[in-house]
Formats: C-alpha cells, structure tokens, sequence
C-alpha cells in the first residue's frame, strides 16, 4: 500500500509539471490526486510519453501512404505491406540518458524495448540496427562511454538470437557526455497476423507476462525528459536491468500466443511499465480497465503502489485475453517457465482503475493520461550563431599540398575508418538470413521461402543540420535512401530518431522545425511516408546542447535479391563511373573539419529532382544488372569512396582513376578530391556494357563521367594520390583499435 503523501506545489514540481498542468490534473479529476496518481500524470504526460513540445511539429511529416497497414502514432511501430500476405514492421527509438549514466544497461536495455514494441505487434524481429553517436574518442570518458554501449548492445542483440547487421557512428565534441544511442528493429509479420494493442470486449480478461516488476527503471520516462548534469549518476535507478533470455522466452511465448487466437490486444510495458500499458491499451479502444495491484508478481519486498505503476522493469507485456481463453494464456507462459498472471480485465465506461488489497489506489480516465496531455507550441527564433559559422571565403581555404596524407588522415578518423570493431562483436549471422554484412552501403536481408529481400539503412548527419538544419534534414532522408538503392533496393518508408536539445530554448526548437521541414520536403519527393519513431529532447550536457541529430532509418525492398548490388569493387577491369555533379562545396565536410579544423560553411546542395533522377536510374540499372557495384559519395567524398570500393572483405582491389579532364572545368581540386557534394554515386560497370551504363543516364537525365578502371593493388587518383591499397586499408582498419587499445 501507498502511505497518504500530501500533495504541495514542491511535490509537483519534483515530477516534472507546472501548476497549470496540474491544474488540468485538477480538472480532470475534480478532486487532489493522491501520490500514485500523480505520478502517473508525470510519467505520462512527460515529453518522452506525451510529446507535448513535438505534436505540433510531427503532424508534418508525411505519414500515409498506399501500402502502409499501421500508420505512425497508431500503435507501438509502423507496417507497411510488402506483398504476398507478408509486411514489414520496424520502428527506431532512443535510449540516450540510461546510456549516458550506465552505458552496458542503457544500450542494452534499448535493445530489448525495441524488440519488444516490434513482436507485440505479431511481428517476428529478423534484424537490428543501430546509430551511435560520441565525443572525443581520444578521451578516456568516450572510450569508456563506447565501450560499454557496443558491449550491451551486442550483449542483449547476441543472447536473444537477432542479428544486428549495421548501422552507423560518428564521433564529435558536441556528444561529449551526452551519447546518443538509437536502436532501430524490424520485424516479418503476415497481414492477417498483426496484432493490435486495444484493450476491446467489456469482461474480457487482462494479464500481467513476463518478468516479475522491481524497481529498476523507477522514473524513467522522466528521466529522458530532463538535461543531463553533473548529479545525473544518481540517478541509476531509472536506468533499467535487462535479461535477454527472459526476452527471449517472452518473444516465443507472446508469438506462439498469437497463433492460437486467444487474445484481442497486447501491449509491451515499455516507458512508464504498467501505467502505459493500460492507459494506451485503454484509451485505443476506447474502453475502461482495472488491475489489482495484488496480483502483481514482484521481485523486490516493500514495493509500494507508485512503486510498482511507475517500474519500468523489462521482459514484461500485458495481455488481454479473449474471455474464456485463460487457460490457454496460463500454459503457454507456464511451458516457457514466465508469469502469467490474471491481474484485471476490461470494463466499461472509460477509466484505469487500479486497486490494492480492496483499496482504489487510482481512478483516472485512460484518454487523460494516454492522448489528452498538455500539448505546446514553443517560442523559437533562428540561432545567432548562425550568421557566423556559415560563412566561408573559399579563397582564404589553401588547397592541401600533399593530397595522400589528407586522405590517409581522413580514413584514420574514427567517424570514418572501419566500424569492423565494433560489428565483428555483434552475430550478425545470427538466423542465417543476412545477406550484407555491415561495412556495405545498406544491410540486406533475405526474406525465407521468397526471392524478396529488405535492405536497411541509417543515417543523419549533425553537422550539416548545425549549420543548415533544413539542409540538413533533406538530406538525412536523402542519404538513407540513397544507400538502399544502391543495393538495389526500392525505398518504401521510413522511421525516425530525432535527437535535440532543450525545446523550451527558442534556438534549439526553432533547429527542431527546420530540421522536420527539411525531413518533410524530402519523405514527399521520395514518396517515403513517415511510419513511427520517437523524439529525444533535452540532450544537453552541463556543457552545451548536442548537435541537432536526425537519425533516419529507411526501409527498401528488393523483389530479387539475385539483382543485389555491392557496395566494393569485383573484378578487375571493370569501368568505373562517377554518376552525379561535383560542385565546389567544401562547406561543413569532414575534409573542412579534420584538416582545417573548421566546422563551418553551407553544407552542400540538394537538389529533390536531381536526386530523384539519379535513384530512378540506379534502381533501372540494378534491374537490367547492369551494375557490377555501386557506392554512395558521402564523408570524404569522392577519394574516401573511392578507397572504400577497394576495400572489399574477400579481397581487395585496386583502381586508376585518370579521365579528370571529364568534369566541369573550374573546380578547386580539394572540392573533387574531398568535397562532399550531393547526388553522387560511384559505380563499376563490365567494359562491354558501357555504352548500355551511358544510354540509360542520357534517358534519365543524369550526368555520368567514365572516369577510370578497377585494378592493380594501389590507388591512383592522377598525379596527386599514389597509395597501395594495403597501406589504405591498414588506417582504416586499425583507426579505432588503436584508440582504444583493442
């Protein structure tokens, strides 16, 4: 039981809401909330549960579409149809503070909220992904930050049996102290298998699986809706404690649950456990809903009613079974040695009404905590910094007077060099589907039993929303698609993380919506709606405010995965072709930043048409397999790319790039080299379909120059870049073993 807490204006305030949302409490309620209550609201109605500061700007996105089954904000994750009775459903989301104050159990316990959101819904999870993000990885704080985050995440991804084939990590002094862990999972589901999270049928009984409840996780929600400071390691007790084996006990008891057709809706206990899970299961249906704390399994004595509605203790689900099925629910969770216990059911009316010991511990309408919070439009204003780091006289740049070591200095930086650290830690065979392995432009993964294949990528890039937050945005979305179709995968949809700062500065929200802006203008060129995700505010160190991060995660399909393009070179001989414009833009690359130390400058261009352009002939070309590989230009630009063609796991190749006299006159030779422009792809092509390669470009409209050939064991870029591909490919290998020692 609860011990009566008298509620004062301090009380409120300790959980995160103003005296006019608790006015509205008052409101709603008629009467003064008592403890449980209050917290409940505060969970809830936080910016992590309710995004209050966001609404207004997420209804801009895109987010139908002709083969979307679940739209965004419908349910725990986004499905779209895929064919032949099957569909796709995936969702990305963050767990940037559990990570920043126990980096193993805040990854890893990412992980395990992500699977969960995904085979609630009936799905069966087929892979995982993740974009990182760190500081300084030449600090010993960042190495150990890095460290444990990998380890949870392989940890929790390794035991539970799903592959995690890719992803993404950049490191830059915005993130010191602040990480940023997104977690993306997808999952296959038939269309008559998914399952919705409603609690439907007046009597119909609800049941508690699972894990038993603690109190790890206590405030969690909270606690990802508030900046980080230097008291922020006390607060462990909202990082939760996972188990990826009780996971995975509870992904095959929920699935096999779902063949027999014994429930009407299930929803995992995710953010704010039990009071989340009812209210939304509640308020979807429109219905009411009662639990008997009681009943409840626990793993820890003493716990209170608070306690216990506001745990976010992992490998938990609510059930709600059909009325007369409970014997059914009781031995599927008995086989797999988990809780199931009837704790409530559904009623009418329209509230969650929770009991102990015969006592009302909380009655509140479901809709007021689920969908009826506060919602707010932010003051913003354009940055002033703005004014200043985007100016660049390119005539004050110096041109590199050794363009090998610039190179090699670009692959030795760890936003660059090879991520094989940190994959080869994660099974990313795992289930035996995985088709491209991480280090290629996008993962690919077969579908069993079909000739379809669903190609993943991720990505955002921060720096170029810190200086153009629209820019910025567009091109997230661009890049993501980009790289799926240089599998040879037709992009669908997409889920987002979108990575901020504090909303209540006008600065920071004013990135925000620009950074959507841009993020919209490009889902509707693509025609890829938005299917879901989630919005992570307040990540500021004591220092400063992280860069503005939008992490995009795009989902493709390919109808024959035997039309696959890699991303290396393959054979000897093979023409390679620049596909795109180089333009002088210098501005915000990588090459700006790590040889001249300068993080300032427009980023470049994107054109929607041109881009659109350049997709349609890729994915033309994939489908005539008039492609031998193809690679996306992104940091580092067209030498970086270059150098990472030859990198290929079963054997490197070299190449002769010597026909620059083909591009544009006029351009700064560090802009062709390094320079990071938009549209472009390198592709290598057989000698006796080049004139095919070309005719289909001239179709299409797009600019395509034949620029060298695949061979020998050195990378020759004219008179200004000789380097052997095993010197190469060394950098870039060891770049962060070296840093940190492994």
């Amino acid at each position: 039981m609860m011990p009566t807490v008298q509620v004062t204006p301090e009380l409120v305030r300790e959980h995160g809401l103003t005296q006019e949302e608790y006015g509205r409490i008052l409101a709603i309620l008629g009467r003064t909330p008592n403890l449980t209550e209050l917290g409940m609201f505060s969970v809830m109605w936080s910016e992590h549960c309710s995004y209050k500061n966001s609404k207004p700007i997420l209804k801009l996105l895109p987010t139908r579409g002709p083969n979307l089954l679940v739209r965004a904000g419908e349910e725990n994750a986004g499905i779209v149809d895929i064919g032949d009775n099957l569909a796709i459903c995936f969702k990305i989301e963050s767990h940037n503070h559990p990570s920043a104050v126990e980096p193993f159990q805040g990854a890893a316990t990412g992980v395990g909220g992500i699977l969960r959101d995904i085979f609630t819904m009936g799905a069966r999870p087929i892979l995982l992904m993740d974009s990182l993000r760190f500081g300084d990885l030449d600090k010993p704080q960042t190495r150990r930050l890095f460290s444990g985050v990998v380890a949870g995440i392989a940890h929790y991804g390794n035991c539970i049996g799903v592959p995690t084939v890719g992803g993404e990590i950049y490191f830059n002094d915005s993130y010191e102290g602040n990480p940023l862990v997104n977690v993306m999972c997808l999952g296959i589901v038939h269309r008559d298998g998914i399952v919705k999270g409603k609690a439907t049928g007046t009597g119909n009984p609800v049941y508690y699986v699972g894990a038993p409840t603690g109190r790890d996780g206590l405030g969690g929600a909270a606690f990802a809706s508030r900046e980080l400071t230097e008291e922020s390691h006390e607060d462990r007790p909202a990082v939760q404690v996972g188990d990826p084996f009780k996971e995975k006990l509870l992904l095959e008891a929920c699935l096999e649950l779902i063949q027999t057709d014994s429930i009407v809706g299930m929803q995992d206990m995710g953010a704010a456990g039990l009071t989340c899970s009812t209210c939304e299961t509640a308020s979807r249906a429109s219905s009411g809903i009662a639990i008997d704390l009681t009943k409840v399994p626990r793993r820890e004595t003493g716990m209170n009613s608070y306690e216990v509605m506001l745990s976010e203790s992992q490998e938990r689900m609510l059930v709600i079974a059909k009325k007369g099925k409970e014997r059914v629910v009781e031995e599927i969770f008995e086989k797999w040695d988990l809780h199931a216990v009837r704790i409530g059911e559904v009623t009418s009316g329209n509230l969650v009404r929770v009991t102990e010991e015969g006592k009302v511990i909380a009655e509140i309408p479901a809709k007021a905590l689920a969908d009826e919070g506060p919602v707010y439009v932010r003051e913003e204003c354009k940055p002033e910094y703005l004014a200043s780091v985007q100016e660049l006289d390119l005539s004050q740049i110096r041109e590199p007077k050794d363009f090998n070591a610039v190179l090699k200095k670009l692959l030795d930086h760890p936003s660059i060099a090879s991520k094989a650290w940190v994959w080869e830690q994660y099974d990313h065979m795992v289930r035996t589907d995985t088709v491209f392995y991480p280090g290629h432009d996008a993962a690919l993964i077969r579908i069993k039993d079909t000739s379809k294949g669903i190609a993943v990528s991720t990505d955002g890039n921060s720096l170029y929303c810190y200086l153009d937050p629209f820019e910025g945005g567009k091109i997230a979305v661009a890049e993501a698609a980009r790289n799926v179709v240089c599998t040879g995968a037709k992009p669908l949809a997409i889920t987002n993380c979108l990575n901020f700062g504090n909303p209540m500065k006008p600065e920071i929200f004013w990135q925000f919506h620009q950074v959507v802006n841009g993020m919209t203008a490009a889902c509707e060129a693509f025609e890829t709606p938005v299917t879901g995700g989630n919005v992570s505010f307040y990540n500021e160190s004591p220092v400063a405010a992280i860069y503005p991060t939008p992490v995009i995660g795009m989902v493709g399909l390919l109808e024959d995965i035997t039309k696959r393009i890699p991303s290396f070179f393959v054979r000897e001989g093979d023409l390679i072709f620049l596909v795109g414009e180089t333009f002088n833009e210098i501005g915000a690359s990588h090459y700006l930043a790590i040889e001249h130390g300068l993080e300032k400058g427009l980023p470049p261009r994107l054109d929607l048409n041109r881009e659109i352009a350049l997709q349609k002939f890729l994915l033309e070309a994939a489908d005539r397999k008039l492609l031998v590989s193809a690679h996306d230009l992104s940091e580092g630009g067209f030498s970086v790319a270059l150098a990472e063609c030859c990198f290929s796991p079963e054997g490197g190749l070299g190449a002769v790039i010597d026909r620059f006299d083909l591009l544009p006159a006029g351009l700064r030779w560090d802009a062709v080299f390094f320079g990071e422009s938009q549209s472009r792809v390198l592709i290598s092509v057989k000698p006796d379909d080049q004139e095919q390669i070309i005719c289909l470009a001239g179709n299409d409209r797009v600019s395509i120059y034949q620029v060298g050939k695949v061979g020998g064991d050195h990378l020759i870029m004219g008179d200004r870049v000789k380097i052997a591909v095993e010197q190469l490919a060394a950098i870039y290998q060891h770049a962060i073993p070296r840093r940190i020692g492994g």
